[in-house]
């Protein structure tokens, strides 16, 4: 029963993950072919297959880190760190609705300067109840800073 219930929590957090990752991908759909090409890109933004795959492996890292954290024993601890992830996952999520939905360049600059702020809290949070977990999230940290500069970029190239 302990294994069943083991495999359960661990698809929850893929399936939350993947749920994410797919609304966003929703959001993005349309203006990803019509907006987004029209926007004025800082030299340094990578080709558009490559924003796929990063991010599919990263939610696979975000979701093992989540179910890392929810599997350590119940504490006071354990209860921050996945409030924080929890929290670090409902901005990413409002990210690409801010951006792409609305076409908001500094909607999304704000949303994703406090994802960077609560991944790196998530971090903080999970390291004395998980280790590996924080290690996991620090790939999707760096990640999430790149893609602040190309956000911080696309607004300062596209402000008039």
């Amino acid at each position: 029963m302990k294994q069943k219930k083991l495999w359960i929590s661990f698809i929850i957090f893929i399936l939350l993950c993947f749920i994410i990752e797919s609304v966003g991908s929703l959001w993005t759909k349309e203006t990803v072919s019509t907006w987004y090409p029209t926007l004025a890109k800082p030299s340094w933004t990578p080709p558009d297959w490559l924003f796929g795959p990063v991010w599919f492996c990263l939610y696979i890292m975000i979701a093992v880190s989540g179910w890392l954290i929810y599997q350590a024993n119940y504490s006071h601890k354990r209860s921050v760190a996945l409030i924080f992830y929890g929290c670090q996952l409902a901005v990413n999520f409002i990210w690409s609705f801010l951006f792409f939905s609305l076409r908001s360049p500094i909607l999304g600059l704000i949303d994703i300067v406090l994802l960077c702020l609560l991944i790196s809290l998530t971090i903080l949070k999970a390291w004395p109840v998980r280790p590996l977990a924080s290690l996991l999230l620090i790939p999707y940290l760096f990640w999430v800073l790149y893609a602040t500069s190309l956000n911080t970029g696309i607004w300062l190239l596209n402000r008039n």
